[in-house]
């Protein structure tokens, strides 16, 4: 039996992922950590702490959707007691990310913006459509709901790294968040990426390539949370069998 150890629970996916890890027959629940007060119910036998040692020591696997800083926490602490980790935690610093990779080197972690099988597909579509469609303006729109808080999303920043890969661009220098006032005409290799906000939209990602005379836009939408907890739970059944290292979810369903 696979122990599994939730950081974020208090969360929207966190509290899914208390339910549906207990339908899965391979894994069960051995650890929360709880950063102040516990405001959820829990079975008797899960170790509940606020001590991240005292965390990691109670599981194998660190299924992870919380917040920056935590996650932060976590990446730190882990290098002394090295554990599988599934992190789904998005508006990661730069800081954040290289903690991600360094520690990588001793652990496998499989880090993804999003646990859901259509966007792995999606992305692998748009680094297709990218590279196929030659001289096609790129934009990326993006929708949340109110609470989310960083933005753009995590996924729609995934889904632009794979349209700039496609045509071997730095996104960095490409990438446009915003338009406003007389901003000139639009350039050649500009990837654009919008995020919309209101009501509680799970989420949708649209990228369309547009040309003169026609256009193609490929979208996902998600209509429930549970497909970021029941993809999580896939990725750490997967991700406790492997090696260090640094891994995706299109590795988990064998995309890339």
């Amino acid at each position: 039996m696979i122990k599994v150890g939730i950081l974020g629970a208090s969360g929207r996916v966190g509290r899914l992922l208390l339910e549906d890890i207990k339908i899965e027959d391979e894994m069960e629940l051995s650890a929360v950590y709880v950063r102040s007060e516990q405001d959820f119910p829990l079975e008797k036998g899960v170790t509940v702490t606020n001590d991240m040692d005292a965390f990691l020591k109670a599981c194998d696997v660190v299924v992870d959707f919380s917040l920056p800083e935590a996650t932060q926490a976590l990446l730190e602490a882990v290098m002394d007691n090295p554990k599988a980790i599934v992190s789904g935690t998005t508006g990661l610093s730069l800081h954040q990310l290289n903690l991600l990779k360094e520690a990588s080197a001793l652990m496998p972690i499989l880090y993804a913006t999003n646990m859901s099988l259509g966007v792995a597909l999606l992305n692998k579509l748009v680094n297709i459509a990218s590279r196929t469609l030659e001289g096609f303006d790129i934009e990326i729109v993006e929708q949340h709901h109110r609470h989310k808080k960083d933005a753009p999303s995590g996924t729609a920043l995934t889904l632009a790294e794979s349209a700039a890969e496609g045509r071997s661009l730095d996104l960095d220098k490409v990438r446009v968040s915003g338009r406003n006032g007389n901003i000139g005409e639009r350039s050649a290799d500009e990837i654009a990426v919008m995020a919309l906000r209101g009501g509680d939209i799970v989420g949708r990602h649209t990228v369309g390539f547009y040309n003169d005379g026609e256009f193609v836009e490929l979208n996902h939408t998600a209509t429930s949370r549970n497909t970021f907890s029941k993809g999580a739970l896939r990725a750490a059944k997967w991700l406790v069998k492997k090696e260090a290292g640094l891994y995706s979810i299109a590795d988990c369903l064998d995309l890339s």
